[in-house]
């Protein structure tokens, strides 16, 4: 079965601080169901979560059209996620929905599951929330396969107002001791479009990666800027 796009039950908004209500889809046949479902109680008993709602797909006469029929799915606060999620887990999204954090490691638990479309839906309502993703290009720890997953989010931004508005958090990484984060920090910054990268730009071309320097080089052309004449070969 697909896996949800989005609910079309929107969730109430929570006090930040507060327990996060959680609803969660379930099958009879389901054999991960009752371990997730026993997870979100425990989380409701430890006052961690305000309420839970459970709702059987094999006896409910209609749901709404655009929950796909994948169980167990479940939506804690804003973070809809899907299939077998360890109880500690849970606990770890009940956590993020009640401070208003955690839209890094969402973004990411949807990259790594390919749900890139849900990833663009969310970032164009909650703009300011890809700031938190590029936060993730900085860390060592980010695997490759997400930092190839957070480039196709950006290629699909290219020059338009969101991207623009994270120029100043791409041009920050620039600086950053990781060669890869420099060169993808500059790409991004090509993607933009925005001039004002320039000067971090035309930092890159004295990079001591030859890599960083080729990118520094092409951006500079996608941003209409000569490389000057004593850059570093």
């Amino acid at each position: 079965m697909a896996e949800p796009r989005t609910s079309s039950l929107a969730p109430r908004p929570a006090e930040q601080g507060k327990p996060a209500v959680a609803l969660v889809y379930i099958g009879s046949g389901c054999p991960h169901c009752p371990a997730v479902v026993d997870g979100l109680t425990r989380l409701v008993k430890d006052g961690r979560l305000a309420r839970l709602e459970v709702v059987n797909l094999s006896v409910v006469e209609s749901v709404p059209g655009d929950v796909a029929r994948s169980v167990p799915w479940m939506r804690i606060g804003p973070f809809e996620l899907v299939g077998s999620i360890p109880a500690g887990e849970l606990a770890d999204w009940a956590e993020r929905a009640a401070t208003g954090e955690g839209w890094a490691a969402y973004y990411a638990h949807l990259l790594e599951h390919r749900r890139l479309d849900e990833v663009e839906r969310l970032v164009y309502e909650r703009p300011a929330t890809l700031i938190d993703l590029l936060d993730l290009l900085g860390d060592t720890g980010t695997p490759m396969a997400l930092r190839i997953g957070i480039g196709a989010l950006l290629e699909g931004l290219a020059g338009g107002p969101i991207l623009a508005g994270a120029v100043p958090v791409l041009v920050q990484l620039t600086l950053s001791d990781l060669p890869q984060t420099r060169a993808d920090a500059c790409h991004y910054l090509g993607l933009a479009g925005d001039a004002q990268a320039v000067p971090a730009v035309r930092r890159l071309l004295d990079d001591e990666q030859p890599d960083v320097r080729e990118i520094a080089g092409e951006t500079l052309a996608l941003l209409g800027a000569d490389p000057p004449d004593n850059a570093r070969p």
